[in-house]
């Protein structure tokens, strides 16, 4: 009698592992951006470059969601949270706030707005080689990158007209500081862009916006076109 309620319970629990085995699983947020199918552009350029105005551009034609790194820390610490305060703690300490830290800020705003959007823009990420990695391994897939290309004396120049016209100065608003920023940028850039040759789509931003953007909107509608969807 005994073996026999043991034999029970032994199959009882068997068939009860099949059925959570079976059961649909919970999709997590990572494969919920995974399998949304919504493209991912990461936009990328130099101080100065232009980069701003073309993502206001691509938002107003695509209605694609612009998300700045940045800019969802500042939001997070004017919010008053709990981590808004611990953020701005190391900010105040010129401590790095970490990357994992960077990357929730940014997963949570895109899956606020997945089921809206038609598309993302991350404006200034990734800032080094080992974030694009990071990024793909916990929110999705790059789709393409757009890198706005300028000469340093062209970046350092429009920097320091936008300065001078500017009710206030940046303290590293100035020639040799802005040199040291952007080589640094250069280098860092370098060992992210070669790491997604396919993806990488080079723009010349020497230009006016106009033409800049003539060939963004090239890039962007054959990205729709092979993600099946509309301009």
């Amino acid at each position: 009698m005994l073996f026999m309620c043991h034999q029970m319970a032994m199959e009882h629990e068997s068939k009860q592992k099949e059925q959570t085995a079976s059961a649909p699983q919970t999709p997590t947020l990572e494969n919920s951006m995974r399998d949304a199918n919504v493209p991912i552009i990461w936009v990328l350029g130099g101080p100065g470059c232009g980069k701003g105005t073309q993502c206001e551009k691509i938002v107003a034609k695509y209605n694609f969601s612009h998300f700045s790194t940045g800019d969802l820390l500042r939001e997070e610490v004017a919010s008053g949270s709990d981590k808004g305060k611990e953020l701005q703690a190391m900010m105040k300490q010129g401590i790095l706030v970490p990357n994992e830290a960077v990357l929730k800020l940014l997963e949570a705003a895109m899956a606020k707005a997945l089921s809206s959007t038609v598309g993302y823009l991350i404006d200034g990420y990734p800032r080094e080689p080992a974030q694009g990695p990071e990024f793909e391994k916990f929110i999705a897939p790059v789709d393409i990158i757009l890198y706005f290309e300028c000469s340093n004396e062209t970046l350092v120049a429009r920097i320091l007209k936008r300065a001078a016209e500017s009710a206030t100065v940046r303290a590293d608003d100035n020639e040799e500081t802005l040199k040291t920023r952007i080589a640094t940028f250069r280098e860092n850039t370098e060992k992210i862009l070669v790491q997604y040759p396919t993806q990488l789509r080079r723009i010349n931003a020497e230009r006016a916006p106009a033409e800049i953007f003539a060939d963004v909107e090239k890039y962007i509608d054959e990205l729709l076109a092979t993600k099946g969807k509309k301009a």
